[in-house]
């Protein structure tokens, strides 16, 4: 088994965790205030966040869900969603996506956490702006407005 991968990805301390199942396994630590991507869906992928520590706030549909630390939420695909850590502490969280594929986008615009400004370059307009365009072909579809 590969080492877990360590990254920053629009803001957001990432741990890649290998899998021998179809699905993607990943650990998320977001600090107060951060916000996650657009609001997006998938039209393969289902989604499921379950909060370690802390508690993160998710807009589903039109709907917004506080999960608070040992509660989980399943997003099924084609739903709309984004979250916010809009605590006051970081937020551990672990991220599932079924089936397994998605953890590509995650290489791709990921920045190594071991990298000096690593939080900086994940959150740089350049950047945002690749993965908003370039978001739909990892079956992440960004709804502005």
């Amino acid at each position: 088994m590969k080492p877990n991968k360590e990254l920053v990805c629009m803001g957001h301390q990432i741990i890649l965790h290998e899998t021998s199942g179809d699905y993607d396994l990943m650990e998320g630590i977001s600090a107060p205030g951060v916000p996650g991507p657009p609001p997006h869906y998938h039209q393969g992928y289902h989604e499921l966040f379950m909060v370690i520590e802390g508690e993160m706030e998710f807009l589903i549909g039109d709907k917004a869900v506080t999960v608070k630390a040992g509660s989980s939420i399943d997003i099924p695909a084609n739903t709309l969603h984004t979250f916010k850590n809009s605590g006051t502490e970081n937020c551990r969280f672990m991220n599932v996506h079924s089936p397994k594929g998605f953890m590509s986008l995650f290489e791709k615009f990921g920045i190594d956490a071991k990298e000096e400004n690593a939080f900086e370059k994940s959150v740089a307009p350049q950047l945002l702006g690749n993965l908003a365009r370039q978001s739909a072909s990892y079956d992440m579809h960004i709804i502005i407005g």
